[in-house]
């Protein structure tokens, strides 16, 4: 049975939040060997997140739970007491592009993300060898105007199906329909590049090249009906110069691309962020 947990907590800013979780842990024999908070002043909000260990054979996950809540009632708060030990199920999502599904799986399987992949699902057959080397289940789930909203209720029946906890976009490049994404509202991470200026359209890495840039970079983020403006989650960048191809550029526009969603994706997994707003509290 595990011992270890992360509890998430957030409220409006006050006085005696720290002393009531950590006097309420201590009393319930619970070793905190984490702690960060964060006090927002432009929204009067207070965020909390602590790893802890429970001591002894008194006490359960379980047993915290139940009780904490008449702890911090007077702060009006919300919290989670989540299984450190319990993998994320994901489910990830690609067309073509194989680069992001890639570095996943492999951080997956040499032990650095600790999530469970419930399946990959693609509008193309392109990555399907990719997949089932790895034992994961592969869905083709092909989109086009007249089949869109039938794919995506496919798509959440396989969601449902799997437990499925969080949606990884790695390199999906369909758009998703306003009603999907209100329905996977913060659990569901895009990739996407990110320049200044903004680079829109087809190659974008050539449009960069033109304009001379020197920095290039990509932005992980969780997905909104407003594309690619959700709140941001993690972000990478590369300077470059005019001595880059664009093909050069390409090369680098992935590797910042692998970075930013992979560090996105273990934050979210280990329970470090906090979505409000179009903002993310993210402790790192």
């Amino acid at each position: 049975m595990s011992k270890e947990f992360v509890l998430k907590a957030s409220c409006d800013a006050t006085s005696g939040i720290v002393a009531a979780v950590s006097s309420y842990l201590a009393e319930h024999d619970c070793y905190i060997s984490e702690m960060h908070q964060f006090d927002d002043e432009e929204s009067s909000r207070f965020f909390m997140r602590a790893e802890c260990r429970i001591e002894g054979n008194a006490q359960t996950i379980v047993s915290i739970r139940e009780d904490f809540d008449a702890q911090v009632a007077r702060f009006n708060m919300d919290w989670e007491i989540l299984d450190k030990n319990q993998p994320v199920k994901v489910l990830l999502m690609v067309s073509k592009f194989d680069h992001c599904l890639d570095d996943l799986l492999y951080r997956h399987r040499k032990g650095e993300l600790p999530m469970d992949i419930t399946a990959v699902v693609s509008n193309h057959r392109d990555l399907r060898p990719m997949v089932e080397r790895e034992g994961i289940r592969f869905v083709h789930l092909p989109v086009n105007k007249e089949n869109k909203a039938e794919q995506e209720a496919a798509l959440l029946d396989i969601i449902t199906e799997t437990n499925t906890d969080l949606v990884v976009l790695a390199r999906y490049m369909q758009i998703l329909s306003d009603a999907l994404c209100k329905k996977l509202h913060g659990r569901a991470i895009n990739i996407h590049h990110s320049f200044l200026p903004g680079f829109k359209g087809a190659k974008p890495y050539h449009q960069a090249h033109q304009r001379g840039v020197k920095l290039i970079g990509a932005t992980a983020h969780y997905v909104t009906s407003d594309l690619d403006e959700g709140p941001i989650i993690a972000q990478s960048v590369q300077p470059v110069d005019h001595t880059y191809s664009p093909e050069r550029l390409v090369a680098i526009g992935r590797d910042t691309e692998t970075v930013a969603l992979a560090t996105a994706v273990r934050m979210h997994l280990e329970h470090r962020v906090f979505m409000y707003g179009n903002k993310t509290v993210v402790f790192k």
